[in-house]
């Protein structure tokens, strides 16, 4: 559970280092919109990039797909430490393109890794699931920490702004490259991570092979059976079969990303707060997810039925009046405690949903059923992203 927390770290702790400092690069590029547009670069790449790995995903060696992902997040974010090393630190849209190369990579980097890993832990534990979900929303809430650090540590020094980003994205490095080392030599060798993947193997999957024999193990030494035992559902059943449970992540993410974070950069006016505000705004967005994900441990709360799943999904969608009416008639305070419920329902409901789809698949149909979810997340969360714009459209500065 723990190396299972810090791969989830790892799969987003990029991505939220590049929202958690748009501060900086609002101030470099004030013009060009940072969080909404590299937002919307970073979403078609992750989504076009989950279909043809979702296509293919039983044909896919889930090792060398992980170690993609995780490296690509390494030289990205590195890169984008070199870029601002090589510039003079002004807005100049060379460099503004050059930060959407990088982002664009960190949407095929997600799709390797949020869909491998859910895929890979679909067939094992539902907390081994909780545990990398709650890893990824904690890399929200630690780039919010460091974020806050490195702006008060550097916040009245001469070029303060930009040293605070440069020491954050070294360290957003750092994580990416434990990462790495993390799956290559670690969670492959933990016993009960063979367990699974000799039993997966056993049910048929060809996924794991690679990862059987990192850690010794060879599919010819594993437990043969009938090979008429090795059939399993297509996606098309699986996906009819668990509709309600995609529709569910769509909905959620929808909702979300039409409002984190490119609402909160933009839409929320001035405040007593002044600079700091929009990144206290993350910061508790982050927060809230990161306590939310682990709320469902809590049995009273946890929500499994499917009707009531959906209500409370849908449900959401009254708050696009409330943070409308909030950023136009309320004050900070209001503003705050909203995103809060924000991020406690976004993390509370994301661990509900793929917590409790139904158990009795074999271990390549859950790995199917793993991607197709993560698919209806990233359409989601593309969906909300181009209509995170609405927002805009007519106050002068579309």
């Amino acid at each position: 559970m723990v190396v299972s927390w810090f791969l989830g770290l790892g799969s987003l702790v990029s991505w939220n280092s590049m929202l958690t400092i748009g501060d900086y690069y609002y101030n470099l590029f004030p013009s060009y919109h940072p969080a909404r547009v590299l937002t919307l670069v970073y979403q078609p790449f992750a989504l076009g990039t989950m279909l043809i790995l979702a296509y293919n995903e039983a044909k896919i060696d889930t090792r060398k797909r992980n170690l993609m992902g995780y490296i690509i997040f390494f030289f990205s974010t590195l890169g984008l430490l070199v870029l601002d090393l090589g510039s003079p630190g002004k807005g100049r849209i060379g460099n503004y393109i050059g930060i959407c190369v990088f982002v664009a990579a960190f949407g095929v980097a997600d799709a390797h890794v949020q869909g491998g890993m859910v895929g890979d832990l679909s067939f094992m534990r539902p907390e081994f699931v909780q545990s990398f979900f709650a890893g990824m929303t904690a890399s929200g809430a630690l780039t919010s920490g460091l974020r806050i650090l490195t702006k008060a540590a550097f916040d009245k020094s001469n070029n303060g702004l930009r040293k605070g980003v440069m020491l954050f994205l070294a360290i957003s490095t750092f994580f990416q490259f434990l990462c790495i080392f993390l799956y290559a030599f670690v969670f492959g060798q933990l016993p009960i991570v063979k367990y699974y993947r000799t039993k997966a193997a056993s049910e048929g999957s060809i996924t794991v092979s690679a990862d059987l024999a990192a850690a010794g193990i060879h599919i010819e030494e594993t437990a043969r059976i009938d090979i008429a035992k090795h059939e399993r559902l297509s996606n098309k059943q699986l996906l009819y079969q668990n509709l309600d449970y995609g529709l569910d992540l769509y909905l959620i993410y929808v909702l979300t990303l039409s409002i984190f974070p490119g609402f909160l950069f933009e839409n929320t006016g001035s405040h007593q707060l002044g600079s700091w505000y929009p990144v206290v705004l993350i910061a508790m967005y982050n927060m809230l997810d990161f306590i939310g994900q682990y709320t469902p441990l809590i049995n009273s709360i946890k929500l499994e039925s499917r009707k009531g799943l959906l209500i409370a999904s849908l449900s959401r969608f009254l708050l696009i009046p409330a943070f409308y009416f909030t950023a136009k008639y309320g004050d900070q305070g209001w503003m705050i405690l909203l995103v809060s419920f924000l991020g406690l329902t976004n993390g509370h409901l994301t661990v509900c949903v793929l917590t409790s789809i139904p158990e009795g698949y074999k271990a390549p149909e859950q790995n199917a059923l793993g991607n197709l979810l993560v698919l209806f997340l990233l359409g989601g969360v593309f969906s909300g992203v181009a209509l995170d714009w609405l927002w805009i459209i007519g106050n002068g500065k579309f």
